[in-house]
């Protein structure tokens, strides 16, 4: 249950609070975790609240969406297994022929399932340049086209998208967008209220924060046909979050607030730092006021420009790889968004297909001290061979 609501409460309130829930037997502060997958009916042989099965629906899992829900100013959200579970099931949903436009560099699970399974399911596919609104108004067709996919801020080039342009261009033409907000979060960017159908999270990342819990969502804005065949693929697929999972979640949750503004201000102060500095060609990262979609980011981010930056070495591949080599408190390793900053050479990451700079360095800035993790950065530059 949930303490009476007197008042609209900052979105920072109901994080910390679990949207006020209570335990309704005990009233305790931590929500209780429900890990049995199946419930007794009544004795006229009924469902008690509709609930049979865990694969349809669990109180611990229900307890996250609503609060995700509230957070991103939805009509309904769905936990999955998975971000890429999250993201298939948007696009499961179509029929052979539907036609989908994405980013040329979004997330590579995604595009790898797009260019594999996506064309072999029957989809058409076009990729185009992220943040080009011409391009992307070129590439729809009338009447074919069910999704345009944008990724803001895009991973890890740090392109950044206009949600309410892209809507208006989308809408026209009659289909759906679909926004993966996964760096942005809900404490920056709540793309609903910008116009998108559906905000996706791989809450592996930020959403949980601690490196611990695999996991992905969907908000809508509308409960339609679509969200109901992405709902019904779901309970079809049996791609769900487990209870002990959908908690952990709830915790990481929590504290979303505090980490994001955190690790924002820190990349920010990271990325002002390195601006300019002999051994680097370039910082992206939208928070930099001569970064190419700054305007954009100002605009539409609320509070920072998240905690994701890239940088690119002076001497190419060799160089990037030493500098993560030399790096004594960020980790050498994928993923992003917990509280211990990571660095990675995205273009190893991603193989021959990727389409990221070798030079390129991806840095996911945690909550550590600013001025140790600038320090880090600086030591391992100085030491590098140009």
């Amino acid at each position: 249950m949930s303490k009476n609501n007197e008042y609209k409460r900052h979105p920072s309130t109901l994080a910390a609070q679990a949207n006020g829930w209570l335990d309704p037997s005990t009233n305790a502060v931590i929500p209780s975790i429900h890990p049995s997958t199946t419930y007794a009916r009544d004795s006229d042989y009924e469902l008690v609240d509709g609930r049979g099965y865990t694969r349809d629906e669990n109180p611990t899992y229900l307890q996250v969406e609503s609060l995700l829900n509230k957070l991103e100013g939805g009509k309904e959200a769905l936990l999955f297994a998975s971000g890429m579970a999250a993201a298939t099931a948007i696009l499961l949903s179509l029929k052979p022929g539907d036609h989908v436009v994405a980013p040329s560099d979004v997330y590579f699970g995604l595009r790898s399932w797009l260019k594999k399974v996506g064309i072999r399911w029957g989809l058409k596919i076009d990729f185009v340049e992220a943040g080009n609104l011409e391009a992307i108004s070129e590439s729809i067709i009338h009447g074919v086209t069910k999704i345009v996919w944008i990724e803001t801020p895009c991973n890890p080039m740090c392109t950044i998208t206009d949600i309410r342009a892209v809507a208006d261009i989308t809408h026209t033409a009659g289909a759906k967008l679909v926004v993966d907000s996964t760096l942005a979060t809900p404490v920056l960017t709540q793309p609903l209220s910008l116009g998108a159908d559906i905000v996706m999270h791989s809450a592996t990342k930020y959403l949980n924060g601690h490196s611990d819990v695999l996991a992905g969502a969907l908000i809508t804005a509308g409960d339609d046909e679509l969200w109901k065949r992405i709902s019904d693929l779901r309970y079809q697929n049996g791609g769900v979050l487990g209870p002990f999972e959908s908690w952990l979640l709830l915790r990481g949750i929590r504290t979303l607030f505090l980490r994001v503004e955190r690790s924002s201000s820190t990349a920010l102060s990271i990325a002002n730092y390195f601006t300019g500095n002999s051994r680097l060609t370039e910082v992206l990262y939208p928070g930099l006021k001569n970064h190419k979609d700054h305007k954009v980011a100002a605009q539409q981010m609320i509070g920072g420009f998240g905690g994701v930056l890239s940088i690119r070495i002076k001497g190419g591949r060799n160089a990037a790889l030493s500098v993560a080599k030399l790096v004594k408190l960020f980790v050498p390793a994928t993923s992003l968004g917990g509280v211990e900053s990571l660095i990675e050479h995205r273009s190893t990451v991603e193989g021959l297909d990727s389409s990221v700079p070798d030079d390129l360095l991806r840095l996911s800035v945690g909550i550590e001290d600013p001025n140790d993790l600038i320090a880090d950065i600086d030591q391992a530059l100085s030491n590098i061979q140009i």
